[in-house]
């Protein structure tokens, strides 16, 4: 028998303009004043704007100045260095290569609501009927589920900083959901049509980031077929074609590049994709659980009760593919190698499908103690956010306001209008939010994620208006980029460096320096070191005094160790 018993009252959908305001609200603060910060979402920036400024070689394969970049993919930097070139000129480089941030997470979270709308109004997925009638009809049962898998996955916790930065796993993470949407399609109906439209997607995540993600999601179909019960024969003549087609997807990339680059630039990226994959390890499997209790919050609880609740309906479509996949994706990131966030993302959508289900046989006492728990939690967390601001601009309270700029040593806050009023307009309405939750009490069966995701919302815009000029002063290279580009020579044919890609495609972008490529001789230098370092340990012998003169030295402000110096190839 079914577990899920709801009226109709329980399938009011949210208002369409009210969830593409929530999804705006989420995007674009981080995006909007923001400058690239150190580490991936810089060094993207770089290969965007490399692209945008170059030819056609540099869009076969991906450089930042010359340094080649044969990592992931090209098509989330294609997309960058597309809205480069088309909005560059209105909004600014930085500003326009993030509208394809905003296009991939809409078509993520489009691609999410459509999925567990197909699942939810499918009649396996229905609940029973009641005595008296007044069950939802299919379609609004559907979109009520939709709406509280999009609402859980805005919530979790994991996707917020990794869907606001311009790299390949925002991208990634967005065509699995198209992916899950794809896949489902094909299962209500078998097809040839629908099979090719499976490898599309597969061959654009081999564009974005490798085969690896998508050889093991084609396992996932492949699993849920056999779980189904599906015709062996005709499904595997389904996903050969989902192959074929997601091989030729890739042709248009991979066929020239080769063709121009040779095998070399290949091969590189062939071994970036084996190294993404080895045997699970206790240290994999630690770093699993120890950051997904929180990278995958609040989903995973709704989701595991979720499989408790339906266990007895092991054979449905709306449990076999989110369990499937997110099995899938757990095993691609315990045997990755060296454990990071970015492997995460690929279990956020199957994980606020099945979450999505498990709302519906939560009791109300538990969906209460959510509530509750969202509320006060956010709520402190965001009275924190507005008390060390205010102890930044006044200095009291004095502990607060010490602790506060003593993680931006050198920053001078400034209260910003703007800002603020966007950062008190936001807060206004969580209030408007929580008074309208407790005080109304709705049925519906979204209103016990509402507030963890609008609470995350308002921390989120906080956090980049109040606290963005500090974060910009901390984590951004464009102060240290015009002072060394300050002390070039004009007419300089090239700089030579050891500094990271993060740090290149800053120096390059802010102080148009020109970086030669890996290996040739130049007259300048730009050396990236530790200020703790000796330099007999830092520095070969070539570049030592009296072979090169020290112009410049200097560092960010909030960095005490990392420095930087430009030296002249003496005469």
């Amino acid at each position: 028998m079914k577990p899920v018993r709801l009226p109709a009252a329980a399938t009011l959908a949210l208002p369409r303009w009210a969830i593409y305001a929530l999804f705006l609200l989420y995007i674009l603060p981080g995006l909007i004043g923001r400058e690239p910060w150190k580490s991936d979402d810089a060094a993207s920036f770089g290969i965007m704007w490399t692209m945008a400024q170059g030819g056609v070689q540099d869009w076969l394969w991906p450089n930042i100045a010359g340094l080649p970049m044969p990592d992931e993919g090209p098509l989330a930097f294609w997309l960058g260095a597309a809205c480069i070139k088309l909005f560059g000129w209105l909004m600014g480089d930085v500003l326009a290569a993030r509208v394809s941030t905003i296009m991939v997470f809409l078509l993520g979270v489009l691609s999410l609501w459509y999925v567990t709308f197909a699942l939810g109004r499918r009649q396996d997925a229905q609940p029973l009927k009641l005595a008296f009638g007044g069950q939802p009809a299919p379609d609004d049962f559907g979109r009520t589920l939709a709406d509280a898998a999009s609402l859980i996955y805005l919530g979790c916790l994991g996707l917020l900083v990794q869907s606001h930065v311009t790299t390949a796993e925002p991208l990634q993470v967005a065509l699995l959901s198209l992916l899950l949407y794809r896949s489902v399609r094909y299962m209500e109906l078998p097809s040839v049509r629908n099979a090719a439209l499976i490898g599309l997607a597969l061959g654009l995540m081999v564009l974005a980031r490798g085969w690896l993600a998508p050889a093991f999601l084609v396992l996932a179909l492949l699993l849920c077929s056999q779980f189904l019960a599906m015709p062996a024969g005709r499904t595997l003549g389904h996903l050969a074609v989902s192959a074929g087609v997601g091989a030729l997807a890739t042709m248009p990339w991979l066929l020239p590049a080769v063709l121009s680059h040779g095998d070399a630039q290949l091969g590189a990226w062939m071994q970036w994709n084996y190294a993404q994959i080895a045997l699970p390890t206790p240290q994999s499997l630690g770093y699993f659980l120890r950051v997904g209790v929180w990278f995958f919050w609040p989903a995973w609880p709704f989701a595991a009760w979720a499989v408790y609740a339906w266990r007895r309906q092991r054979r449905v479509l709306h449990i076999v593919v989110p369990v499937t996949f997110t099995g899938m994706a757990t095993l691609l990131a315990l045997c990755h190698p060296a454990p990071e966030q970015g492997q995460l993302l690929l279990l956020l959508p199957p994980l606020a499908i099945m979450a999505a289900f498990g709302l519906l046989t939560m009791k109300r006492g538990a969906i209460n103690a959510i509530d509750w728990f969202s509320v006060m939690v956010l709520t402190l967390c965001a009275a924190t956010l507005w008390l060390f601001w205010s102890a930044m601009l006044t200095g009291w309270p004095a502990k607060a306001a010490h602790n506060a700029l003593k993680l931006v040593p050198g920053f001078n806050p400034e209260f910003r209008a703007p800002a603020v009023l966007v950062a008190f307009c936001a807060t206004i309405g969580w209030f408007m939010l929580v008074h309208w939750r407790l005080s109304r009490q709705p049925a519906v069966l979204w209103r016990a994620v509402v507030l963890s995701s609008g609470g995350l919302i308002l921390v989120w815009i906080l956090a980049m208006t109040l606290f963005l000029p500090a974060a910009n002063y901390s984590k951004s290279y464009a102060t240290v980029a015009r002072q060394a580009a300050a002390v070039v020579p004009p007419g300089t044919g090239c700089v030579e460096t050891n500094v990271a890609p993060a740090q290149r495609a800053s120096f390059v972008y802010f102080g148009k320096l020109p970086f030669g490529k890996p290996g040739q001789q130049c007259q300048m230098l730009l050396l990236q070191d530790n200020i703790r370092m000796d330099d007999s340990a830092e520095l070969a012998p070539a570049y030592r005094a009296p072979h090169w003169q020290q112009l410049w030295e200097g560092r960010r402000a909030s960095d005490r160790q990392e420095r930087f110096r430009l030296y002249r190839r003496a005469q």
